[in-house]
């Protein structure tokens, strides 16, 4: 809102909830000439409307971008009102998992470059409200989003790296193959002179190799692979420049599992192709940690390990969370269902979960899935879960919040549902557990 403030452009901001439900200051947003019309969004909404400005939230086929699309008024949202206005250099993350991980590791990477930098989209900085500061040597690192993609037109990020493609949101989407088109909307304007970043250990961003306008550059764990960064006798190893240089040792990096050596090659690639060098690189990869509930190591209670993931909404995460640990593993999961199939966890939790305790709406859908392959409790709330898992969990053991579900249906977000895990946690190491 405020870039187009800014810009001299007058203002409507609407939504479907009240101000005080929003958590809005409605008087200070009209004192600087915004008019406001909450509640409700009338079809004459859009009378003298020059341009749509959608949040990714908003689905689009909801009744307001519907008329819009109707009625001929343009609409985009808030990933190209930012890339209209940007001068800088744009690079730019998306994928199903990984995405703010390897956004956040991509930024600290470039910023040993020296350039004015800023990180920000769907990682919880609104794109809008950096740019208008950068330079056009600037460099904009964008996590970006499959509903900020549905809106984009003219984006054309210089460096673009997709990380992998699996089934999610399948509550917004008519299908998988809707999702995965959204995704590859990443490449839809990059020239030879800009550079796609494919991780081509996931066979549907490989089948892109062929299709996209960038210079491909291929990361692989399993395998080398030319003109790309992989993994070479326990090293990672880069090509990107023509020459072959060792960066640092997988064993030496800051963020663990398998799933983060990958987003470590991606993040590696992006920023070798705007000229961050290996040496530069390695001493970032060592001391980047984990970030805010994305397999976050919480507290060792009574010889357990508990780990705080609630970031991963959808199976392919919580996979990956389950390859990470060798050790048994009391899993807290559950929530509201995105409309994927948990069966494909199965095998997984068979060998790798000694307790599953469940919470939320999708708690008798997941005990359908997994019932007779692993002890199962059902809790009322997360601190009856946490109670559940510490009473399951013995020494050398892992409490994992992965829920595998959205969050709405109890918390306000996953960041909300992570912290409160974190709570529960803190009162059993408050009660003498330690």
């Amino acid at each position: 809102m405020d870039l187009l403030l800014d810009s001299g452009a007058s203002v409507v901001a609407t939504d479907l909830r009240s101000a005080e439900e929003l958590g809005l200051e409605p008087n200070a947003l009209r004192e600087r000439g915004v008019t406001l019309v909450l509640g409700e969004q009338p079809r004459e909404l859009l009378s003298g409307i020059d341009l749509v400005v959608v949040s990714p939230g908003v689905p689009l086929d909801a009744p307001l971008p519907a008329a819009s699309r109707e009625r001929g008024v343009p609409m985009i949202g808030e990933l190209e009102l930012a890339f209209r206005a940007s001068l800088a250099t744009w690079l730019a993350v998306t994928g199903t998992n990984g995405k703010t991980t390897t956004t956040a590791l991509l930024g600290e990477l470039v910023r040993t470059t020296g350039k004015p930098i800023t990180i920000a989209g769907n990682i919880g900085i609104a794109l809008s409200s950096e740019v208008a500061r950068l330079p056009a040597d600037g460099l904009v690192v964008a996590e970006v989003s499959s509903f900020q993609l549905d809106t984009a037109e003219t984006f054309a990020p210089h460096v673009a790296v997709l990380l992998n493609i699996t089934e999610d949101h399948l509550d917004r989407y008519d299908s998988f193959d809707h999702y995965a088109e959204s995704k590859r909307r990443i490449f839809m304007n990059q020239t030879t002179d800009d550079y796609a970043v494919l991780n081509v250990d996931d066979p549907r961003v490989a089948s892109l190799a062929d299709t996209v306008g960038g210079r491909v550059i291929p990361v692989s764990v399993a395998r080398e692979v030319p003109d790309g960064v992989f993994v070479r006798g326990g090293t990672i190893v880069s090509r990107v420049d023509g020459t072959e240089k060792e960066v640092v040792a997988a064993g030496e990096l800051g963020i663990p599992g398998p799933h983060n050596l990958a987003n470590a090659l991606a993040a590696t690639a992006a920023a070798a192709a705007v000229g961050v060098d290996a040496a530069a690189a390695a001493e970032v990869l060592r001391r980047f940690s984990p970030l805010e509930h994305r397999m976050e190591r919480v507290a060792e209670i009574d010889g357990v390990t508990y780990v705080n993931d609630s970031k991963a909404t959808n199976v392919d995460a919580v996979d990956c969370a389950l390859r990470s640990y060798e050790r048994p593993i009391v899993l807290i999961a559950g929530g509201r269902s995105k409309g994927t199939d948990f069966t494909v966890l199965a095998g997984l939790v068979e060998t790798r979960v000694k307790r599953l305790v469940l919470i939320g709406e999708a708690a008798s859908e997941m005990e359908r899935a997994f019932g007779g392959l692993v002890p199962i409790d059902r809790a009322a709330t997360l601190n009856e879960a946490v109670d559940l898992a510490h009473a399951a969990a013995r020494i050398g053991d892992v409490v994992l919040l992965s829920p595998a579900c959205a969050s709405f249906d109890m918390f306000e977000d996953f960041e909300d549902r992570g912290r409160q895990f974190k709570t529960e946690v803190a009162r059993l190491a408050s009660r003498g557990h330690a």
